[in-house]
């Protein structure tokens, strides 16, 4: 008995591990079909939506430049008009006329939302400002404005004409 006892404890066991058997999930072709056409609908709206937000900013951005181009073919106009302002007259109508005429187109401009920069004291900004002279002088601070040729503009961030300036070195 001795050696039966000692083969049965010397031949192996056999153990059964069982091992999980993954079920596949049934699949519906109906399910299938309805998930590929709910998603290929969901890709359609959101590029319909892109397309509708990518057309209003060019409608806008086109719009703007328009704009922009219409207030570029009226600055001769401002120059003209200013430098008219600039000349001495006898004739107190005529200047008053001017003036008026000025004030009025300056107003429009304004509306449309131009601003009007470059101004004598102004610090000089390569951004905003042309430098066509330096000019030596002691009195007043480095990088500012002495003398303005020509007024900048712009609308909003785009700038419509550089202003041309004399900066003291």
């Amino acid at each position: 008995m001795a050696k039966k006892e000692k083969e049965k404890k010397e031949t192996p066991v056999e153990e059964t591990v069982e091992t999980p058997v993954e079920e596949t999930p049934e699949v519906n072709p109906f399910e299938e079909k309805y998930n590929a056409e709910h998603d290929a609908h969901l890709r359609l709206a959101a590029e319909y939506d892109n397309f509708r937000k990518r057309t209003a900013k060019e409608k806008e951005m086109s719009y703007a430049n328009g704009k922009a181009d219409a207030v570029e073919k009226l600055l001769p106009v401002y120059d003209n008009l200013s430098r008219a302002m600039n000349q001495e007259t006898a004739d107190a109508a005529y200047k008053k006329g001017v003036e008026m005429t000025m004030n009025e187109l300056v107003k429009i401009l304004t509306g449309l939302g131009v601003e009007i920069f470059g101004a004598v004291g102004d610090e000089f900004d390569p951004n905003l400002h042309n430098a066509v002279m330096h000019t030596e002088d002691d009195s007043v601070a480095e990088n500012t404005i002495t003398q303005v040729f020509q007024q900048g503009f712009k609308m909003g961030e785009k700038i419509v004409r550089f202003a041309m300036v004399q900066v003291a070195n």
